[in-house]
């Protein structure tokens, strides 16, 4: 896909490359993150007991607040990964890195909890 920004990249749009890309982000974190493959099976169960209560509203909150957990975790993959990959021994500054992401993903946590 060309970048408008660089000017690099092939020119046209294809939205199943899109698909595509995000389907294989999503199944490279399930099979090889363990953080995201279980908060993705806790979500599933907690999605299926909230949709049985047929709570509607409830169940749309519960579905976005788990959306948010599952974005935050995720995020937090990247930045890891990232992180290992800019530095693989240990630093300082990127355990600080670190630490602040996986405090998102605390916090998120806490919401999900609350809702």
């Amino acid at each position: 896909m060309r970048n408008k920004f660089l000017g690099t990249g092939e020119s046209g749009y294809h939205p199943l490359h899109k698909i595509r890309t995000v389907l294989s982000g999503l199944r490279y974190a399930v099979f090889y993150d363990f953080s995201v493959a279980y908060k993705l099976a806790l979500s599933l169960v907690v999605l299926a007991v909230a949709f049985g209560l047929r709570e509607w509203v409830d169940f749309m909150l519960v579905m976005l607040v788990t959306g948010l957990v599952l974005v935050a975790e995720l995020s937090n993959s990247a930045i890891e990964a990232l992180c290992d990959f800019v530095e693989e021994r240990h630093n300082e500054k990127i355990k600080v890195i670190k630490d602040i992401a996986a405090a998102g993903v605390g916090i998120t946590i806490l919401l999900w909890a609350v809702v």
